[in-house]
């Protein structure tokens, strides 16, 4: 077997140059919360450096998304490489021991709960996620050591796939030995930051309030070198312009539906989305809950003000023309955030929705610049239930400009004088147990607290009217089967180079492919080899890869094997393996978050060593913080360039789910509580991806999947306009605009149906309606009795490999012998269409063309 994997173990100059790119533009991905005038640092000098995330400093979550880089450069690491006299070094080395003990002490509780209960030690780890260490005190003679007047303090946190964050101490709440931690530098230094290393929101309300504290930082998880990136934020090296993509509530009963999430209520089998289309600032705004930050939140380094200058309508497209000018002292980036507020109609709207965003390049204190903010007011249309339509009510639509959701200026209206049907369809998604469910409250135009004089300003502003004539409404024609296929070609064995050359189409192939042939193509590589790996690696040509594709008919037709790797915060493959001279792959040498296994001893003594270091790049929540949609297109060519250098296909990513609640444990892999920003930023991520040919992204999970505890076999009940305006409105958008290689479908139920299995959510939705063009996967081990991370017997079954077949679901993955009998068994019995297995079988072949054309 021929391996793509480096022979020496030297430092690539791509891990350099990838890192030095992550270097140049993740200060964007900085919130600054708090702020006195502290930052940024004047002079580097003597620092004191605490906190759990000092020299452990977490750079991506766990699970699927973590990423084996060769090294993580730390906090410390940083401040050291910028020029500062890290001073604490006492404290810094006792915490040291104090963590290693933790993870010992860890271990050994895994190790034991793994052989009492009969589980593989890492399906052990998912359930039961490893705590933070005591934070030790700072004492006097911790003080006296630090000799300087300015300290700063490492919050982290981590989680993963697998389960859900809680609403206690140690995890969304700051633990009492944190707080007194940061109390006491507040006591005796003069200037206090407290950095955020968090992959999602915590209760920073206990720190905001100790009187002392300069300054609060969420840095987040910014990949392999986020110490130098820190660094760099905290000198003004760089400019911390991100802008939070959720809104932090004052107290975690403030988010709706909070009782109810996850296991919160016990119950973790049926999850009821009560709250339909009112999260995140949807909620807060709409029922005037004041937020701790608002949605779009964040104060940089300078100041800006907004001016709309012009404002006009063409067709059914808004454009403003925006002026922006620093008010501040140093130069600095502004995001420009345009929000809509619907009238009230026959669709139920929230307050107001963002409609378009965009960042300014840098601008000089007292300099200017003018951008145009283009949308289309189709996209501002909400579902209506009864008629099945994404309808514009009749009446007046607020334009709002500003800096966050709480801050803007009514700066224009545009005025629908009927009611405009923008997309027919149908009903897909019917309940399948009643449920009540939260709708706007207001029945006339809604006065908030922090937009006291809306009307007033309405009728002074310009007023754009939007003629019906120029939005043609979008007809949805639903595919209800897809035709057998018939071999024209029966004296002609069709090889994939036919293909390729155009001399026949994939249709002529898949049509000579016998129902057995066409059940392994449509189910992943498996083998006794790979089902003794960790779990989340099944490949044997990039070891540590998740998945390849099955080689049945890459001899006898030509059809290559395709590799398909995790992500979202870079590539996670295996970085060291061995394999003999002639290609097999040994055993040894996997990861998995604390998990190794280490090389056998009889490993051959002529075994080759090969190499795949990647790139951490910040998580998806971080690259959203910048609001920058050039960053992530950049972000997105280097995971492009890595996915080429290593042969990988497909990278499994970026995840889009929905911030529904705070406390999911894969938040830090998505983006966003609003789709407009998910949709756009994995958009940009698939087109940097892509801009390499070959390279294809996967957008998942699709579609529901807002919770980690009981992941596989919960069932999302989600009202019909929820889905549609929420949680399914971010895939369409990056379909649309980017036409990503792959969809990964998730684990979860929705309304009793797997999403693997259901046929509405795969063919109506996405290729109908969105017209997505590639290849449909399950999420791994969907269609199989798996009961991983199970704390107790599932109520639902699992997904049926016919019925994914069926359902336009083309990949299973990474598959099992069962799988293909099921498919086989199903043709055969006639309880599967032959062109339903012909159809994912040619949609899988056209991805082949994609990748090796």
């Amino acid at each position: 077997m021929e391996f793509h994997a480096l022979k020496d173990d030297s430092v690539t100059k791509m891990e350099l140059d990838n890192q030095a790119k992550v270097r140049s533009f993740a200060g964007e991905c900085v919130v600054v919360l708090e702020n006195n005038g502290v930052l940024p640092l004047e002079s580097t000098g003597k620092i004191a450096l605490y906190g759990n995330g000092a020299r452990h400093m977490i750079k991506g979550g766990t699970g699927s998304g973590d990423v084996n880089s060769r090294y993580i450069v730390n906090i410390e690491d940083g401040l050291k490489e910028a020029g500062f006299d890290v001073t604490s070094t006492s404290w810094l080395d006792r915490f040291d021991g104090a963590f290693i003990k933790n993870q010992e002490d860890y271990m050994a509780k895994i190790k034991r709960l793994a052989a009492e209960q009969g589980r593989p030690e890492i399906e052990t780890m998912f359930t039961n996620p490893i705590s933070i260490p005591e934070i030790l005190p700072i004492t006097s003679e911790d003080i006296k050591e630090a000799d300087t007047d300015t300290a700063v303090y490492v919050v982290s946190r981590d989680s993963g796939e697998g389960g859900d964050r809680k609403a206690k101490e140690g995890d969304y709440l700051f633990r009492q030995d944190e707080i007194d931690a940061i109390s006491t530098l507040a006591s005796n230094f003069k200037n206090v930051i407290v950095l955020l290393n968090v992959g999602g929101i915590v209760d920073v309300k206990a720190i905001k309030a100790i009187e002392g504290v300069s300054a609060i930082v969420n840095i987040s998880q910014l990949g392999n070198i986020g110490g130098y990136v820190v660094a760099d934020v905290l000198t003004g090296k760089s400019d911390p312009s991100g802008r939070l993509t959720d809104t932090w509530a004052v107290d975690y009963s403030d988010y709706p539906g909070y009782k109810n999430f996850s296991s919160n209520n016990g119950n973790t089998d049926d999850e009821f989305y009560e709250e339909g289309i009112y999260i995140g600032y949807r909620y807060f705004d709409t029922f005037d809950v004041e937020p701790l930050y608002p949605f779009g939140y964040g104060l940089g380094y300078t100041t800006f003000d907004i001016t709309t200058v012009s404002s006009v309508l063409k067709g059914s497209e808004v454009t403003l023309k925006v002026e922006v000018t620093n008010t501040g002292k140093r130069a600095g980036k502004e995001v420009v955030q345009v929000y809509v507020s619907a009238p009230v109609g026959k669709a139920d709207k929230p307050y107001q929705e963002l409609a378009a965003y965009e960042k300014t390049p840098f601008i000089e204190p007292g300099k200017s610049v003018v951008i145009d903010i283009t949308f289309d007011m189709r996209d501002v249309a909400s579902y209506e239930p009864s008629s099945a339509c994404r309808i514009l009510d009749k009446g007046e639509y607020y334009i709002r400009v500003g800096k966050n959701s709480r801050d803007t200026s009514l700066d224009a209206v545009v005025v629908a004088e009927d009611t405009i049907v923008v997309e027919r369809l149908t009903n897909l998604f019917a309940p399948d147990k009643p449920f009540s469910e939260m709708t706007n409250p207001h029945k006339e135009r809604q006065v908030t607290s922090f937009n006291p004089e809306d009307k007033q300003q309405a009728s002074s502003v310009i007023k754009l009217v939007l003629d019906s004539s120029s939005v043609t409404p979008f007809e949805a024609e639903y595919t209800k089967s897809h035709a057998s296929l018939e071999d024209k070609y029966p004296s002609k064995k069709v090889h994939f180079d036919d293909i390729k050359s155009g001399a026949n189409t994939v249709e002529d192939l898949v049509a000579q492919l016998s129902v057995e042939e066409m059940a392994k193509l449509c189910v992943g590589s498996y083998s006794s080899f790979l089902s003794e790996s960790l779990v989340g690696a099944a490949s044997m040509r990039v070891p540590g890869a998740a998945a390849e594709t099955c080689d049945i008919l890459e001899k006898d037709r030509g059809i290559p094997v395709m590799i398909l790797a995790d992500g979202p915060a870079g590539l996670r493959l295996q970085p060291h393996f061995k394999a003999t001279p002639d290609g097999t792959l040994l055993p040894g040498g996997e990861v998995f978050g604390l998990s190794f296994r280490d090389f056998p001893e009889d490993t051959p003594s002529d075994a080759v060593d090969y190499y795949q270091y990647c790139t951490a790049i910040p998580i998806a929540t971080a690259l959203a913080q910048s609001w920058n949609k050039d960053l992530i297109f950049e972000a997105g060519k280097i995971v492009g360039e890595e996915m080429k250098k290593y042969f990988v296909h497909f990278w499994l990513a970026p995840g889009m789910n929905i911030h529904r609640n705070p406390l999911c444990g894969r938040n830090f892999e998505y983006y966003s509580e609003d789709s407009l920003i998910s949709g756009m930023c994995a958009a940009y991520d698939t087109l940097g991806v892509q801009s390499f040919p070959g390279q294809g992204t996967t957008i998942k999970h699709y579609a529901g999947n807002n919770q980690e505890d009981n992941r596989m076999y919960s069932n999302s009940h989600i009202s019909e306009k929820a889905l549609r305006d929420l949680y399914l409105r971010g895939f369409g958008i990056a379909i649309k605009l980017a036409q990503p290689y792959s969809i990964m479908t998730s684990y979860n139920l929705i309304n009793g149906i797997h999403a693997a299995n259901n046929r509405d959510l795969i063919q109506s939705v996405a290729r109908d309606e969105f017209g997505f063009e590639g290849v449909v996967m399950t999420d791994w081990y969907t269609s199989q009795e798996f009961t991983f991370g199970c704390v107790k017997p599932p109520v639902y079954s699992c997904s049926s490999s016919p019925m994914c077949i069926y359902a336009g679901n083309d990949w299973q993955m990474p598959g099992c012998e069962k799988n293909v009998t099921d498919i086989v068994e199903a043709v055969d019995n006639g309880s599967l269409p032959l062109g339903e297995l012909q159809f994912c079988t040619c949609n899988i072949l056209k991805m082949a063309v994609k990748c090796f054309s």
